[in-house]
């Protein structure tokens, strides 16, 4: 008999971005909306069918666990788990077992997102790190050698300033986020893309030199997710890899982890 896989999910203020696991393996995975509005049956009968899809049915699911910053959205998956699946999912928050000290002055107010990105690179890495997730907010997180988590830095993320110069500035247009043909525009469109392409790559540098030299450890890894990172990245010095995974795979370690305490 097959192991039951695990779904694990992770819900974004823009997107939920599901996985499927059997063990540490990613099968494959899904990605819809976060649409706050959804009802459980609506939101139910969407993962079904993305299951079918890929040729999974809920049947073959045993287990789920969630990361979630959106919290009207948390109860709504947890009843899609449980109507689904049949268990109880774990949901990432205070009370779950991590395995990561969290050094904050109130580790509640922390993000599930920010806290398993975390532990996905400490364990990948097994030294300091700084996660850069490119969300629908930039999010710097940093990792001491010991496996704790001391805190970051939160900025808009680049779709979000992007929509802001287009929405406050009358001539500006809307843009596509791509690289131009250099720092130098040379029209109106070149130049925005240029201010947010190279305006970030120049923040997350900057910002990433700051925060090593506060670390003051050697070596610190720089690792980005998010669903614009590989554009940032491949322009800085500092970023070390692009994992586009790294979310879903902190879930499931937390996952694991809350297993042995025999949560179900």
């Amino acid at each position: 008999m097959k192991e039951p896989l695990l779904l694990a999910i992770d819900i974004g203020n823009t997107n939920t971005v599901m996985g499927i696991y059997r063990g540490t393996q990613l099968l494959d995975h899904m990605r819809i909306e976060s649409r706050r509005n959804s009802t459980v049956d609506e939101f139910s009968a969407l993962v079904g069918m993305m299951l079918q899809h890929r040729g999974f049915s809920y049947k073959d699911l045993g287990h789920a666990v969630i990361g979630s910053v959106v919290p009207p959205l948390t109860t709504v998956f947890e009843e899609v788990c449980r109507d689904g699946i049949g268990k109880t999912p774990v949901i990432v928050g205070p009370g779950t077992r991590t395995g990561m000290p969290i050094l904050c002055d109130n580790p509640r107010e922390v993000g599930a997102d920010r806290i398993v990105n975390a532990i996905a690179a400490y364990e990948r890495y097994k030294s300091a790190c700084i996660v850069v997730d490119f969300g629908t907010a930039t999010t710097f997180d940093v990792i001491n050698h010991k496996g704790q988590y001391l805190g970051g830095v939160i900025v808009p993320g680049i779709g979000i300033s992007a929509d802001a110069l287009f929405a406050r500035a009358a001539k500006l247009p809307r843009v596509e986020i791509v690289r131009p043909p250099s720092v130098i525009g040379r029209t109106t469109v070149q130049a925005i893309q240029s201010g947010l392409v190279f305006g970030y790559v120049a923040l997350v540098e900057g910002l990433c030199e700051r925060l090593i030299a506060q670390l003051g450890e050697s070596p610190v890894e720089v690792v980005a997710t998010g669903g614009l990172a590989p554009l940032i990245a491949r322009e800085t010095t500092c970023i070390r890899d692009v994992l586009e995974f790294l979310t879903l795979d902190g879930l499931r370690m937390v996952f694991d982890r809350n297993r042995e305490d025999g949560v179900q």
